[in-house]
């Protein structure tokens, strides 16, 4: 059976399931924290005929990419650069892999189950075993008009000792709704740097989940940026099946208005000699509620695991709302591992100190704020990522975030 015979019947498969499953609720653990009703009540539909390019100035790479492909609506538009050597980019509507749908679980999660049933188009990004790939591939998805519907999958594929980067990006225009679902397998000492900029009109739906898988002595990196969206969900689950892999979980999630923000994250340690790093921060002000629900989890067989995950949460006003939850479930005895909380507000020295050499108390506040989330803006390589989210925040915060002479601070 090839490849696409083989997907042809896991789509199936997960159609089955997803109505099973049905649409998750608040009542499921799982989803304690977010109600998925104004997705589920609405009668999406896939876009139909030739789908046009809207302006994508403010998010496309183009030129600074080594490849960018551009899907409207879940389907490819256009392709730009030279590619390198030891680099395959690819639509998965033209080729398959044996590696997808193969990590990225549908059985309970519905989400990834209607993805896996539905998904007509995507990228597979394949870095052959030995292969450094100077610069990132852009993944740019697209969301145009109101009652659209997309399912874009990916499948990114570092081969044994390779090293790639890749960004993926989600922005749009009207309400929409984007279930993405992206596996990352990284092989025998790969080294993989993984972006996801979530962008997406006030407006639209997101659910997202990424799904990594490592084998021995490879090292992820995956950045999480949420921004736009009336209502979202990313998911990072994470396994490290490997002895000696390394991971590095970052998020950064910005909402105000009436915006509902849900993070959700699995890292699971399942052989010994394995680290992992997991650091998210919530900006939220308005009505905005944020969430953090990470979970660590260190097998039996696990010995000398080392984790560590921090939430910080910063509340811009009173009615902002963020629910924290880490959480570690260890098995055995042999570990270092710990975990953090923290929920506050813009402290006064600091705002007093910059008030007291002449800044004024609204570019003070930026200022301060800025700096929360510059901690992991400024340690993400790709520079077009850090653009896109300097401009993005200064969009959707202005009040909070006034520009200055020279631009972005």
């Amino acid at each position: 059976m090839t490849a696409v015979d083989t997907f042809t019947s896991i789509r199936e498969q997960a159609a089955q399931r997803f109505t099973q499953l049905g649409w998750p609720t608040p009542r499921q653990e799982e989803w304690k924290y977010t109600n998925v009703a104004p997705i589920a009540k609405i009668a999406w539909k896939a876009a139909t005929g030739e789908q046009a390019l809207p302006p994508v100035t403010e998010v496309s790479m183009r030129g600074r990419a080594v490849v960018e492909l551009i899907f409207v609506n879940g389907r490819f538009i256009e392709r730009s650069g030279d590619g390198a050597a030891g680099l395959r980019v690819a639509r998965l509507a033209e080729e398959s892999d044996e590696h997808l749908a193969k990590y990225a679980d549908y059985q309970d999660h519905p989400f990834t189950a209607l993805n896996t049933s539905l998904a007509n188009d995507g990228a597979l990004v394949i870095a052959d075993a030995g292969a450094t790939i100077e610069g990132f591939v852009h993944l740019l998805y697209i969301g145009n008009g109101d009652g659209i519907w997309s399912h874009p999958r990916n499948l990114i594929l570092a081969g044994r000792g390779s090293q790639l980067s890749v960004v993926e990006t989600y922005a749009g225009d009207g309400r929409y709704f984007t279930n993405a679902v992206t596996e990352i397998v990284a092989e025998d000492g790969a080294v993989v740097d993984h972006y996801k900029v979530e962008c997406e009109s006030i407006d639209a739906y997101h659910v997202g989940t990424v799904q990594i898988h490592q084998e021995r002595s490879s090292s992820v990196t995956a950045h999480s940026v949420a921004i736009g969206g009336a209502l979202v969900r990313n998911e990072v689950n994470a396994a490290l099946k490997g002895e000696g892999s390394n991971l590095v979980l970052e998020g950064l999630f910005i909402g105000a208005g009436s915006q509902h923000l849900d993070n959700k994250t699995v890292i699971d340690h399942a052989r010994p000699h394995c680290e992992s790093l997991e650091i998210y921060k919530g900006i939220l002000d308005d009505n905005a509620r944020g969430i953090f629900d990470g979970r660590v989890i260190v097998g039996i067989g696990a010995q000398k695991t080392v984790a560590r995950q921090t939430n910080k949460n910063l509340l811009l006003s009173e009615t902002a709302i963020v629910d924290s939850k880490p959480t570690l479930e260890i098995h055995n005895d042999d570990v270092k591992c710990n975990h953090g909380s923290t929920i506050g507000q813009l402290a006064e020295e600091p705002l007093f100190y910059l008030r007291s050499r002449g800044i004024g108390e609204e570019e003070a506040r930026g200022m301060l704020i800025y700096a929360f989330a510059s901690e992991l803006v400024d340690r993400m390589k790709v520079e077009p990522v850090r653009e896109v989210i300097r401009r993005t925040m200064f969009r959707r915060m202005p009040d909070r975030l006034p520009e200055r002479r020279g631009g972005t601070p």
